[in-house]
């Protein structure tokens, strides 16, 4: 492939924003917010404990000397952000997608927390406690929601085709496909896939959605390619891709160039905390640790699901009886509907929801089997006659599914969890499938923030899969954050 048509195949893709720009442009966005909102917490803070802002503090006990509070925040606000960015919460490969970068703003407040409190006991400052007390988590809080607002930013700017990563996915062309596939399933993660790179297929190409992807040749010749497409990242796809020489070798061929190297681990859907580096004799080891099913985090789970069950049900007691009131009303039959499900090591429960169809409907499924739109097990139907006028909109923003929190209650489904499945489909299960019944199921899940009906069976079970190899209490308040929006919009339910 000449020059010129690389420059043409970079011209016509989406993102050619060039990656200093928009990575520096964005991490300087950052930064300069954060210095505002430690500003602003620190101004709010004095105002509510202190009172004003001119007012001063004692600093020393054997020469005390007065400076104003105004002068402790000129010195508050850079220390702060400097410490963020002394924990890396300004690195490109954190930003825009995943929960890393709040990690890191949490982590590095902390340690500022920690280096306040170490200045005000060698210094002996009067510090008002008040002020530390409201300063810190106000500080934190706001951090974490001005990152979050321009997050959504960044990720209205990927969905417009901007500020992407520019990709070329090394492997064999149904690796190339699948990665392809994968990544830009989600497009807030910002990847685009620009070329392949096809060992021992040069005269093969890629086509995804319509697209073709130009094949650049093995990767042990593709590094002098890479700045005419404007790539930033290169993805090995599998281990079919190239031999762990070749890899190293790739490796040291990306070296000064800016481009990242990142591989698809043999081992999908297993991330978090269960993988660290093991050096064995030089050797680095990936060690995957066994999920965890116990323990005080499960325990803490359930303290969750109980506290959270019990105040859901106080704050929507009134707007559930009017539920009530309108299922009734429509067709003269019950409120409520309770179905048998699977639970947790395949024990046997009955779900409550709110009735959502005429009555009767399960004897009719049986006739409306050959419209089944489901690619597995389920039973799914867009314009199913059985739902009534309420139902419908019961199911297009999941109140129907509010009358769960009672078997919240009773310990048989929790907040966040796979979704519950019918005895039906577990008979039809994959033995790999029957993972999903490791955890309790959910009121919501993965798949519920990820297009809930919309979703194919196999995105729908890897989803719950990777739910239950990686839990942890911080992505059940990621999800339950996501479904409240999720809900809001009504997006996927049927």
């Amino acid at each position: 492939m000449s020059s010129r048509t690389l420059r043409d195949v970079a011209l016509r893709a989406p993102g050619n924003l060039g990656r200093p720009f928009w990575e520096s442009a964005y991490a300087s966005l950052l930064l300069f917010v954060d210095a505002v909102v430690v500003v602003v917490a620190s101004l709010l803070a004095l105002a509510l404990r202190v009172g004003e802002v001119n007012s001063d503090l004692t600093v020393g006990a054997t020469h005390p000397q007065q400076i104003s509070y105004s002068a402790l925040i000129a010195l508050m606000a850079p220390a702060w952000v400097l410490i963020l960015a002394a924990s890396r919460s300004y690195e490109a490969r954190y930003l825009g997608v995943g929960s890393e970068e709040f990690k890191r703003v949490v982590n590095g407040s902390v340690r500022f927390v920690a280096l306040l409190g170490f200045a005000a006991f060698a210094t002996k400052a009067q510090l008002a406690r008040g002020f530390v007390a409201i300063v810190v988590p106000l500080g934190i809080l706001m951090l974490l929601v001005s990152r979050y607002a321009i997050r959504k930013g960044l990720h209205a700017l990927r969905k417009r085709g901007m500020c992407l990563h520019r990709v070329v996915v090394v492997g064999s062309p149904e690796e190339v496909l699948a990665l392809t596939k994968q990544v830009e399933r989600e497009p807030y993660a910002g990847l685009y896939v620009v070329a392949a790179a096809l060992p021992d297929y040069l005269d093969v190409h890629v086509t995804h959605d319509g697209r073709e992807l130009p094949n650049i040749g093995p990767a042990r010749r593709m590094v002098p390619k890479l700045a005419a497409l404007g790539v930033d990242t290169v993805a090995v796809a599998g281990t079919s891709a190239m031999s762990s020489a070749e890899l190293r070798q790739l490796s040291w061929d990306l070296e000064g160039t800016g481009t990242d190297l990142v591989v698809a681990p043999a081992i999908t859907d297993v991330t978090g905390p269960r993988i660290h580096i093991r050096p064995v004799a030089g050797l680095p080891l990936l060690h995957v640790e066994a999920p965890v099913f116990a323990g005080p985090a499960r325990v803490f789970k359930r303290a969750i699901d109980l506290v959270g069950a019990i105040v859901l049900l106080i704050l929507l007691g009134l707007p559930l009886l009017v539920v009530v009131l309108l299922v009734r009303k429509e067709d003269g039959g019950p409120a409520f509907y309770r179905q048998v499900r699977v639970g947790r090591a395949a024990t046997r429960f009955r779900i409550w929801k709110f009735r959502s169809m005429a009555v009767g409907a399960d004897d009719q499924l049986a006739g409306l089997a050959d419209r089944n739109e489901s690619d597995g097990p389920l039973f799914k139907l867009r314009n199913d006659p059985r739902v009534t006028k309420i139902g419908a909109r019961l199911r297009k923003y999941s109140f129907d599914e509010l009358p769960q929190l009672l078997n919240v209650l009773a310990g048989t489904m929790s907040l966040v969890g796979p979704r519950p499945p019918l005895p039906s489909e577990v008979d039809v299960y994959d033995e790999h499938v029957h993972r999903r019944l490791l955890v309790k199921p959910g009121m919501t899940g993965l798949w519920q923030v990820s297009g809930r009906a919309d979703l194919p069976w196999a995105e729908s079970v890897r989803l719950d899969l990777y739910y239950v190899e990686n839990w942890s209490v911080a992505l059940d308040v990621q999800i339950l954050w996501k479904t409240a929006f999720a809900v809001f919009f009504g997006r996927g339910a049927y």
